[in-house]
């Protein structure tokens, strides 16, 4: 039985390997990015209810953006707060502002993709750059950046949206790493081929790719996913790339409670059902192995079985990851998470695990 359980331990390991070398390679070895700007009109659409605090920080920094053509759709999805107060204000100050408000529709409430649809069919830029109301561009370049990947083919680009660090947090650490991570699993299969993601906090696209799919009408009865259930299904290798150049960067506030972040992750981790059967497969054949990685290392060096040669494939494989982590980090500029992977790596698995449990007994609270 040991035997056949090592057998499968190296199955296993080398599965993880592929993920890490084969896929996640792909974007921790990439060449550094060029930015060439294209100078094409932009719409940058903002949706935000009861946002009022961060809006005033943030909007400024977007409308102040080293950019020649471009307007600002702000969209305040029946708000009870003084959003859009503080929307109109922006109205008046800025030429380039439009605002969209949404009042509360009964086959639709609470839904962001309705308020985003409105928005979207507002706007009067060719191209579509999004980002979240409590998010805020590193540079003025960040119009420039992410628009310079654009090309008669590439209509659609992925961009990372990080976290502001917090020092002396653990909890902080694993919510960008998984931020980190996540970036580096869509950003690695886009350049396979096979986008399945993407984040509202800094996500760009032609507007046409919107019309063509009709929009979010399938999946509009699904309250999570304006982003990524939307480029699960409009992204494809010819029309997807990514964008990671520091200036095209976005951040926002991370939560500061694990149950605040915990809801915010059984949110995102609910839409995955409804994704391609490609990308929940892939998903989750890495989610399995990782675990199966853990028990299987725990079970073999408890018997003592094989445990020398189970010390070197286990110093093989965090050799690999580590590299391919540390490098991915570097590029997205979080190179004080490196050194965190081991821990982090199995504070998440546990997390997903409780997810997945939680998930089967109680739905996810959504935007309201």
């Amino acid at each position: 039985m040991l035997t056949f359980i090592f057998y499968f331990f190296i199955a296993i390991v080398v599965v993880q390997l592929s993920y890490y070398l084969g896929v996640f390679g792909k974007f921790a070895f990439i060449k550094p990015q060029n930015i060439t700007p294209k100078r094409i009109p932009v719409s940058i659409i903002v949706c935000a209810k009861n946002e009022e605090e961060n809006v005033k920080k943030y909007i400024p920094l977007l409308a102040e953006q080293n950019y020649p053509d471009f307007e600002i759709v702000l969209i305040d999805d029946a708000s009870s707060d003084e959003t859009l107060e503080v929307f109109e204000e922006f109205e008046q100050q800025y030429p380039n502002v439009r605002l969209v408000k949404v009042k509360n529709n009964e086959a639709f409430w609470g839904n962001k993709k309705y308020a985003l649809t409105l928005g979207i069919k507002a706007s009067k830029k060719e191209y579509l750059l999004f980002t979240d109301a409590n998010c805020y561009p590193t540079s003025k370049e960040w119009i420039t950046s992410m628009t310079s990947q654009f090309t008669m083919n590439k209509t659609i680009v992925l961009g990372y949206g990080g976290y502001e660090k917090i020092e002396r947090s653990l909890l902080n650490k694993i919510i960008r790493f998984e931020t980190v991570f996540t970036a580096v699993q869509y950003f690695s299969w886009t350049k396979l081929g096979f986008p399945y993601m993407g984040v509202g906090r800094n996500l760009a696209y032609k507007k046409e790719e919107f019309f063509n799919v009709n929009g979010f009408i399938e999946h509009i009865q699904v309250r999570s996913g304006d982003d990524d259930l939307f480029i699960n299904q409009a992204a494809n290798k010819n029309n997807t790339t990514i964008a990671y150049t520091p200036e095209s960067f976005t951040y926002s506030k991370p939560k500061e409670t694990y149950k605040e972040w915990f809801q915010q992750k059984r949110r995102r981790v609910s839409t995955t059902q409804y994704y391609k059967s490609f990308d929940k497969i892939q998903l989750g054949l890495f989610f399995i192995s990782q675990l199966f990685f853990f028990i299987l290392v725990i079970l073999l060096l408890a018997f003592q079985f094989q445990w020398i040669a189970v010390l070197a494939i286990l110093a093989t494989r965090y050799t690999v990851a580590w590299t391919v982590i540390g490098f991915s980090a570097g590029k997205l500029k979080e190179n004080d998470l490196k050194i965190w992977f081991p821990i982090v790596e199995i504070a998440l698995i546990f997390t997903q695990i409780n997810i997945f449990i939680t998930n089967i007994f109680s739905k996810p609270v959504y935007w309201k």
